[in-house]
């Protein structure tokens, strides 16, 4: 069983809960790994997808209103999802990287991802 950890700024104090995201993880025995504040460098992926996300947005566009974002970063989050296919996963679209894990290894899933989508599940 993984240890737990206490992400509060009391980690001496007895009472002190663990948050959900530990407990989760703990519960399904998944690593938890976190990055030192004030070092992206140390979440190169995170930081490269945080890059990306303004690029196509409010780097470049200008929005009335935050509903206006919103709908925009729907808009390029799908069409990334579903139709962008990247080099990492070997020319595939992460949609479809997800679902041929899915029928290779369905024990890492608890739900079937094509129940994602909208519209009729067959």
């Amino acid at each position: 069983m993984p240890q737990s950890f206490y992400v509060t700024n009391h980690d001496h104090h007895k009472n002190a809960f663990t948050h959900i995201v530990e407990r989760v993880c703990n519960e399904h025995q998944i690593e938890h790994r976190k990055t030192k504040i004030k070092h992206p460098w140390t979440n190169g992926q995170v930081e490269r997808m945080n890059r990306t996300l303004k690029e196509a947005t409010v780097n470049n566009f200008h929005y009335a209103s935050h509903d206006e974002l919103k709908q925009h970063l729907h808009a390029y989050l799908m069409a990334y999802t579903f139709a962008k296919r990247l080099k990492a996963i070997k020319g595939k679209t992460p949609w479809q990287f997800i679902l041929n894990q899915w029928t290779i290894h369905p024990k890492y899933f608890t739900i079937n991802p094509n129940h994602f989508l909208a519209g009729l599940n067959i």
